[in-house]
């Protein structure tokens, strides 16, 4: 490709929010969070792990519990005191009951996910029906003093367990009545005790109660006769999170200083039928709060509030190195939050309820390879667009020539017209934007500002075209000829104009023809989630990256893959590149070269040459800067399609512009760390 001038942007000012809830659905191998601003987040984790769906926030929604129940159906409950089911489809809350308790501090589903139990705020249990179209009440189990932090179903459905201050009950569903009263800590000497906030519980199918609390102990009672059988002090701070493997031989949690540890039920000595409790393995991924964990066959999931979501595999339940082998570490959205006006290089920053507009520094100098250059230009902040209402924002977008600005929250659709009045810009908002463009998951401008594409629900797509000098009209609504339920996540459009590509919840590939609106082609289906795609501004080929590192290129005149991708899946990738734990999120080329194909994940920049040879199993998949430490005979005998650079970390967006120039977008984890509030517990160095 040659040098590049790389403008190594680091004033996107992103903050994650924290995680808060997890829910672990076995039989699809899913996985769904909320974080503490209320967005709900669904990952698959059966081939890689990708963010397959995404909720946005709102502010005034506050969960505090979340679980899986009748299937695939999600529901959600928090401090406004209400149950939310999540339409998973058109990625939005679909229907809220009163849960008649005040806030709702705990929630969980019996084994057959046709009941729901709620602990709430005045201290009831009270269980809901799962039925087609929503929940209904049930009944009213014995109420308690104090809120209900924690519940868990016995297995057979018969019985649940819950959790306060200083005490777990057990009741006894079909009466409603108060079985079991266990005071946590009583052991305490009277002149010491001080409140023991149960923050965890689980209710094991041999009838034992697992409890986790504010002393930093995960204790194992007998419910029946209210007996201590085990304590384990597994740390000096608070355990604040509990999660139970399926076959009830594992149990991980979550600590206020960042640790979590596990639990494993083990023979006493070899060849013996009597087990006790042993805490095997500590693991120390996180800095702060670990508010959720979760336990699937073959890792350990755990979620904190400094926003990393970690999956940290149990190589003894791995049956091969793969995928499953790689511990996993999440903080960033897999969905766009910085699009790019390449002609007028500016980029817009999408925040959750606003957008920052920044045009990008310049220099002068010319320089050697991995020389830092002055910059002549500072970049500068050009405007920023606030958000009216509680919604977060769903998706954004900024025309090529920087002169449209569209973004789109739950309820409303807002367009802005951009003039650039020398150092400055002004702003005006488009008036009549069509209403049927609600919802709108993802957004698209045409590369010569003509039109505004926009992903919207049922996989159908709005055609709008943009007026000067600020309005706008709705051309067409594209939809896929058999249909869908779900609704559109990625577009991708081809710099001639001439094609689109929408790619849809149930992870078809739909391409039409701008120049008659209609449908053109469907792409092979593929048994994972797409991750990225782009149309190449030469020969319209269609570049597909997949959840599980594939890559594809499929020829959109002729309706079929092209020779390269057919030689890629005859011969297939490297196995380093397989294995990679982040999927691409973005794809780019260079008009220069049309063999460039440019890709990134959070960890790696990758220029891939089809020109080049694919690499063999024995060939390492070296990146550039260990390549270039090498003899000029050794790197001869490396060379091959991937170029890869792992300076730029964590990688967020990446965009070639004009004359060999590179934009990288980074968000260094220290710089986020820096602004939030400092750890509730912190273990001294070296304790």
């Amino acid at each position: 490709m040659g040098p590049l001038e790389v403008h190594r942007v680091r004033f996107f000012g992103l903050v994650p929010a924290g995680v808060r809830c997890l829910a672990y659905l076995p039989r699809r191998r899913r996985l769904a969070l909320v974080r503490t601003d209320g967005a709900v987040e669904v990952y698959g984790l059966a081939e890689g792990c990708f963010q397959e769906k995404a909720i946005p926030g709102h502010q005034a929604r506050s969960v505090e519990a979340l679980c899986w129940a009748a299937g695939e159906r999600l529901f959600g409950a928090g401090l406004s005191g209400d149950i939310t089911e999540y339409d998973l489809q058109r990625l939005r809350p679909a229907r809220t009951v009163d849960g008649f308790g005040g806030p709702i501090w705990s929630m969980v589903a019996n084994g057959g996910g046709t009941r729901l139990a709620i602990g709430c705020e005045d201290g009831s249990v009270k269980l809901f029906q799962v039925v087609p179209g929503g929940v209904q009440f049930e009944k009213n189990l014995d109420r308690q003093k104090g809120r209900v932090l924690c519940l868990s179903w016995h297995p057979s459905g018969t019985h649940l367990a819950a959790g306060s201050i200083d005490f777990i009950r057990v009741l006894d569903v079909r009466s409603g009545r108060t079985v079991q009263r266990i005071m946590v800590n009583y052991h305490v000497p009277k002149p010491k005790k001080r409140e023991c906030v149960v923050w965890g519980i689980a209710f094991l199918s041999d009838g034992t109660v697992v409890s986790s609390d504010s002393f930093g102990r995960v204790q194992f009672w007998d419910w029946e006769r209210g007996t201590l059988l085990e304590s384990h002090t597994v740390s000096t701070s608070a355990v604040l999170s509990l999660a139970v493997s399926e076959q009830e031989d594992s149990i991980v949690v979550g600590t206020s200083t960042g640790a979590t540890y596990q639990l494993q039920l083990l023979p006493v000595k070899a060849g013996s039928q009597e087990k006790r409790w042993v805490r095997t393995k500590p693991f120390q991924f996180h800095t702060h709060d670990v508010r959720a964990v979760a336990h699937s066959p073959t890792a350990l999931i755990s979620g904190g509030l400094d926003a990393q979501l970690v999956i940290r595999p149990l190589m003894e339940k791995v049956q091969r190195k793969g995928y499953e082998a790689v511990l996993r570490k999440f903080i960033f959205p897999h969905r766009r939050l910085v699009s790019c006006a390449r002609k007028a290089r500016l980029l817009l920053f999408q925040f959750s309820q606003h957008l920052e507009l920044w045009r990008l520094g310049s220099t002068n100098e010319t320089g050697k390879d991995g020389e830092v250059l002055p910059v002549c230009r500072m970049p500068e902040h050009l405007l920023q667009l606030n958000s009216k209402g509680p919604e977060h924002i769903y998706c954004s977008c900024v025309s090529p020539c920087g002169s449209w600005v569209a973004y789109c929250t739950a309820s409303r659709f807002h367009l802005y017209r951009v003039q650039h009045e020398g150092d400055g810009v002004s702003v005006k908002k488009v008036p009549g934007v069509p209403k049927l463009l609600l919802p709108a998951y993802q957004l698209q401008c045409a590369s010569d500002a003509s039109r505004l594409f926009v992903g919207s629900e049922r996989g159908s797509v709005h055609v709008l075209q943009l007026l000067e000098p600020g309005g706008c009209k709705h051309l067409h609504t594209l939809r896929p000829p058999a249909g869908t339920a779900e609704a559109v996540y990625l577009l991708a459009s081809s710099a001639d104009g001439n094609w689109l590509a929408a790619v849809s919840g149930d992870w078809e590939i739909h391409v039409y023809s701008l120049k008659h609106f209609k449908h053109h082609c469907t792409v092979p289906t593929y048994s994972c989630a797409v991750t990225a795609l782009a149309i190449h501004p030469a020969t319209n080929n269609l570049v597909i990256a997949y959840a599980d590192q594939q890559l594809f290129e499929f020829s959109i005149p002729q309706k079929q893959y092209t020779a390269w991708s057919r030689t890629v899946q005859n011969c297939g990738l490297h196995k380093a590149w397989l294995e990679r734990d982040s999927p691409i999120t973005h794809i780019a080329f260079n008009p220069q070269n049309p063999a460039h194909i440019l890709l990134h994940d959070v960890y790696m920049f990758c220029v891939l040459d089809k020109s080049l040879p694919l690499p063999d199993a024995s060939t390492p998949l070296l990146n550039q800067s260990t390549l270039k430490q090498l003899p000029e005979h050794a790197r001869q005998r490396q060379l091959h399609a991937f170029k890869i650079c792992k300076k730029f970390q964590p990688l967020l967006f990446a965009e070639l512009l004009e004359e060999n120039r590179l934009v990288l977008v980074e968000r260094p984890l220290a710089d986020i760390r820096a602004q939030l509030p400092p750890p509730v517990q912190q273990q001294p160095f070296g304790t």
